[in-house]
């Protein structure tokens, strides 16, 4: 077997320098979904649909040398007149692998890209369930996690927060 130009030996591709993020894992940490007034919503009159209010976090935690386990934890409520049609809560994580990256870029990598990797598995998963449940896939607009990222550097620095990582090394 010969080398291939740009290859290192025994066939591995060279790295270039820049480091390399691997997913290891993905998979649902915790899912619950509550429709707690499917009665009540179906008998309305009108096709009025639910307001949907949003929320969404990233949490980072180390796991072993170079290993780091990323969390995306969304929640969706949504009201039609003030009663709440569904409730849907998905912690959704992966396990990742990162080398080669300096420390004070670690955290844009974990908060950033990690995320990024992970929301359109979320974003299905939501979607199917609230289908599943009787109502219209909740259908999640996608995230700018630059720009999350930035706001919640602001606010740190803004607020004193001494830091936006849980359990990361410094």
């Amino acid at each position: 077997m010969t080398d291939q130009p740009g290859n290192g030996s025994g066939g591995a591709p060279e790295t270039d320098g820049r480091g390399s993020l691997s997913v290891n894992a993905q998979f649902i940490k915790d899912l619950s979904f509550e429709s707690p007034n499917v009665l009540r919503i179906m008998s309305q009159p009108g096709t009025q649909p639910p307001e949907v209010s949003f929320n969404l976090g990233v949490q980072a935690n180390s796991v072993g040398p170079d290993m780091f386990d990323v969390t995306l934890t969304v929640r969706a409520e949504a009201k039609r007149d003030n009663i709440v049609a569904f409730i849907v809560e998905l912690a959704y994580a992966g396990v990742f692998t990162i080398t080669g990256i300096p420390p004070d870029q670690l955290e844009p990598i974990l908060f950033i890209e990690a995320p990024r990797l992970l929301f359109p598995f979320a974003r299905a998963i939501i979607a199917d369930l609230t289908r599943d449940g009787g109502y219209t896939p909740l259908m999640l607009n996608p995230i700018d996690f630059v720009d999350l990222y930035r706001r919640k550097l602001a606010e740190r620095q803004g607020l004193g927060d001494p830091s936006l990582q849980n359990n990361l090394p410094n």
